[in-house]
C-alpha cells in the first residue's frame, strides 16, 4: 500500500475518501496524525484552493497529498455557497458568537431559498481533487467531478454530511443523505474527481 496524506480535517469525507482509494492500493493518512494547521485558502477558484491544500499537506507530512475542495452551487442564489460552502455561515457565527457546522451551514441555505420556487431550485456539487507527489510538484494531477440535483425545502435522511440532506438526486427519487454509502461513493461529485484522478494516477504508475 502506497501512504499519501489527505488534506482535509472532516471525518465525513476521510471515510469517503478511504473507501474509495484502498482497492487502488493507497492506504489514507489523515493529516491530523502529521499536523494542526491548515492551508490558506486564498484561491478564487476550487481548484486554486485544492492545490494550495495539496501543496500544504504534503509540505507537512512529508508524503504525497491529496486535496480537494468542493462545495455546492445552487443556479437560484448565482452559485452561491461555491467556494465558501463549508463557512457560508460564517458571517451570522460571527455577528452571534456561535460556531460554524453542516447544520448553520444548511440552515442558512434554506433561508436564502425560502422564496425560491419549485422548478427552480437546481443545483450541483462541484469537486476539485488534486495530487502533488511533493509541495513543490511542478504538475499537479487534477481531477474534475460534478453533481446534479435540486434543493429541497427540509431535509430528508441521516447519511452522509453537508448539504446532503437537502440535496435531492432526482434519478433515484432521494437525497445524497439517504443514499447507501456505496452507491454514493460511485455517484458523487467527490467520487467523479477522484476516479478521473486515479485513471491519471494509473497512466503515470
Amino acid at each position: 500500500m502506497k501512504p499519501l496524506v489527505l488534506a482535509t480535517g472532516n471525518a465525513g469525507k476521510l471515510i469517503e475518501m478511504r473507501d474509495i482509494l484502498q482497492p487502488h492500493g493507497w492506504e489514507v493518512k489523515a493529516q491530523a496524525e502529521f499536523f494542526a494547521g491548515e492551508a490558506d485558502e486564498t484561491g478564487l477558484t476550487f481548484i486554486e484552493n485544492a492545490i494550495l491544500k495539496a501543496r500544504y499537506a504534503a509540505q507537512h507530512s512529508g508524503l504525497p497529498a491529496i486535496a480537494d475542495d468542493s462545495g455546492l452551487e445552487v443556479s437560484g442564489l448565482n452559485g452561491a455557497p461555491g467556494i465558501y460552502s463549508a463557512r457560508y455561515s460564517a458571517d451570522e457565527a460571527d455577528k452571534e458568537g456561535g460556531l460554524v457546522n453542516d447544520q448553520t451551514n444548511l440552515d442558512k441555505l434554506l433561508r436564502e431559498m425560502h422564496d425560491v420556487p419549485a422548478g427552480q431550485r437546481h443545483a450541483s456539487y462541484y469537486c476539485a481533487m488534486v495530487y502533488v507527489e511533493h509541495a513543490k510538484d511542478p504538475t499537479p494531477i487534477i481531477g474534475l467531478g460534478r453533481w446534479y440535483g435540486e434543493i429541497l425545502t427540509q431535509p430528508q435522511g441521516t447519511g452522509g454530511f453537508g448539504y446532503d440532506p437537502v440535496f435531492w438526486v432526482d434519478e433515484l427519487q432521494q437525497t445524497a443523505a439517504e443514499l447507501p454509502k456505496a452507491q454514493k461513493n460511485q455517484l458523487s461529485h467527490r467520487a467523479q474527481a477522484l476516479n478521473a484522478l486515479v485513471m491519471q494516477l494509473r497512466r503515470g504508475a
